[in-house]
């Protein structure tokens, strides 16, 4: 019965944070976008990765793309998700024009073919030092609300399962609107915690 009740203050504040997010112009998702992209790029934990997990930023989410182009210039190695009914995977895009050619899913984001032959983190005896993951919203402390699929909590369970010894953060990238008060999010036992939120201005 509890986690029923979860379920729906969840649900409910999905429903309030899309309203919110609706109300943004591009320009200030944008000058969000570039504070948080500079905050990233200078974090001990990014500068430390050499194998990062990045989301494909929507058009109501932080952009992700100066990010994206910046490891590349790194010389990083980049995993992208791709998605395939309830599966996830991180795979693997080498460069920038690679990023430009993926194709448009219905959802209008970017995501490499399922199907493809890509290195994959999870078979490629690596894994993955740093998760840039998505959200709904988040709190200071770490929380995420993800969209309901559970893919992230799924996937970073089964990462930690499979690489039990190697130490990987997880850093989720929120607009200021999206960071909610502790009591504003329940959680659940599956919901993976991050070490980091990052802001414009944290």
């Amino acid at each position: 019965m509890a986690a029923t009740i979860q379920n729906g203050m969840k649900v409910a504040l999905r429903k309030h944070m899309k309203e919110i997010l609706s109300c943004l112009t591009p320009e200030v998702i944008a000058k969000q976008s570039q504070a948080v992209t500079s905050r990233v790029l200078q974090n001990e934990a990014f500068r430390q990765a050499q194998r990062v997990s990045i989301y494909l930023s929507t058009s109501d989410e932080l952009d992700t793309t100066a990010i994206i182009r910046e490891m590349f210039r790194l010389e990083k190695m980049v995993f992208v998700p791709s998605y395939q009914g309830t599966k996830m995977k991180m795979v693997r895009l080498r460069d920038m024009q690679e990023y430009e050619g993926l194709p448009l899913t219905k959802w209008n984001i970017k995501q490499p073919d399922f199907k493809e032959n890509r290195e994959d983190a999870m078979t490629n005896g690596h894994g993955i030092d740093l998760f840039i993951v998505p959200g709904v919203a988040f709190t200071r402390r770490g929380d995420r609300l993800g969209h309901g699929m559970g893919y992230y909590d799924k996937y970073l369970k089964q990462h930690a399962e499979k690489y039990p010894h190697k130490k990987t953060t997880i850093m989720a990238l929120a607009l200021n609107e999206q960071i909610v008060s502790d009591e504003e999010l329940p959680v659940e036992e599956h919901d993976v915690r991050l070490n980091c939120v990052v802001t414009e201005n944290t």
